[in-house]
């Protein structure tokens, strides 16, 4: 007598609250918080990463969700279908459709592969260096899920070396713990990465975050335009982003400013593969000081960008995170030549185009310069919006031409 299967255990059931607003989340929110679902003794004890059905008041089904209690944001959206079964091929199927995406956009692997929300993998990051990928699941079903999102990712791209960069701030909001490692494959040091006519080292294992940061592209790209023959300050280098940008747009001399000792390293290392090392400089120290200095040298640049790390990546930090941006703004104005160009960014969620460009002007005014914006950029298309979820547009850069 043979044995039949046995039968899968019933997927939990996730209820809205009466006055929680479903129609959002059938209007595409992707997530819901603590605050809107019913807390019973059962939910309270599903574990992180839990999959479960997502239910109005009413018990109709709104859709298959991720769950952790531990988290502010309860659930998160993975599939419209309830009844939607997780597994390679449900992701070899998300993983596909960004990959054609990417395909049509950019000539060389390169490129952010799936940006969390809006490309139907909540809370993951995946940016793919030609044979390699980093992952970063920064909710707690990917980390459940890794394994099998990694199979995914390797048959659909053919990458044969997979990281897992688990580090940052959005992990420990869902109480996941930090670590990078090597999933799958070999890496012999940093990987060259061209972009906009330069090359990037990046360091898929000991870098920040993912190693390079694909979303300034765009803005490189226009950089470039008012670089030829300037003289170029790039502070908050991080690699070298808009310095060697810089130099592969014809500057003059390029100077990249920043507080890590191997990411100027890294830069260095880029423009010597350009074969721009005579005309590229690194400067290792805190940028305001840095500055500060700078100004005190009566060193003039005609071309000044700052992009600095996120002053304010949440409500709470966004006034103290307002007044640093314009204190960037306020050292950097007047090291920009008379008709020179300020290229300002940033990449913070709790602060919005407007307010980011009224800080960025009473800087540069408080710097006892005028200037008139000419550029606003956001990140590339391979870092797509998702309209439902303002934070999913967090980076900004603005470029003002100084009188």
């Amino acid at each position: 007598m043979t044995q039949s299967a046995p039968t899968p255990a019933p997927i939990p059931v996730v209820r809205l609250k009466p006055k929680a607003e479903a129609r959002a989340i059938r209007h595409g929110f992707p997530w819901v918080f603590i605050d809107e679902i019913v807390t019973d003794r059962r939910t309270k004890a599903l574990k992180a990463g839990t999959l479960a059905r997502l239910e109005d008041h009413d018990r109709r089904p709104l859709g298959l969700v991720a769950v952790n209690m531990a988290s502010k944001i309860a659930c998160r959206m993975l599939d419209r279908n309830p009844d939607a079964v997780v597994n390679v091929d449900w992701f070899k199927a998300r993983v596909e459709r960004a990959l054609a995406h990417r395909a049509r956009l950019y000539d060389a692997p390169f490129y952010r592969l799936i940006h969390a929300e809006s490309d139907g993998l909540p809370g993951v990051v995946i940016d793919r260096f030609g044979d390699a990928a980093v992952i970063q699941p920064n909710a707690a079903w990917a980390e459940v899920h890794l394994d099998m999102l990694a199979e995914a990712v390797a048959d659909v791209t053919g990458v044969s070396t997979i990281v897992k960069n688990a580090t940052g701030r959005s992990r420990a909001l869902e109480g996941l713990s930090e670590e990078t490692l090597l999933l799958r494959g070999a890496l012999d040091g940093p990987i060259a990465v061209p972009m906009n006519g330069a090359t990037y080292m990046a360091d898929l294992l000991g870098g920040q975050k993912t190693g390079l940061f694909y979303d300034q592209r765009p803005n490189h790209a226009f950089a470039q335009r008012l670089c030829k023959d300037a003289r170029v300050l790039d502070v908050f280098s991080h690699v070298g982003g808009f310095s060697l940008a810089a130099l592969a747009g014809g500057a003059a001399h390029a100077l990249a400013v920043d507080s890590s000792a191997p990411a100027l390293e890294l830069a260095a290392a880029g423009a010597e593969a350009m074969g721009q090392a005579a005309r590229f400089d690194t400067r290792k120290g805190d940028a305001f000081a840095v500055m500060e200095e700078l100004a005190k040298e009566g060193a003039l640049f005609d071309v000044v960008i700052c992009d600095p790390p996120a002053f304010a990546p949440a409500k709470p930090a966004l006034h103290a995170g307002l007044r640093a941006y314009e204190r960037v703004a306020r050292l950097a104005a007047p090291l920009v030549a008379e008709g020179g160009y300020l290229g300002l960014c940033s990449c913070s969620h709790a602060a919005d185009l407007n307010a980011f460009r009224n800080s960025s002007a009473r800087g540069i005014g408080r710097g006892g310069r005028r200037g008139m914006q000419i550029y606003s950029g956001g990140a590339g298309a391979d870092h797509p919006l998702l309209p439902q979820l303002a934070q999913s547009g967090y980076l900004k850069a603005l470029f003002f031409r100084l009188d």
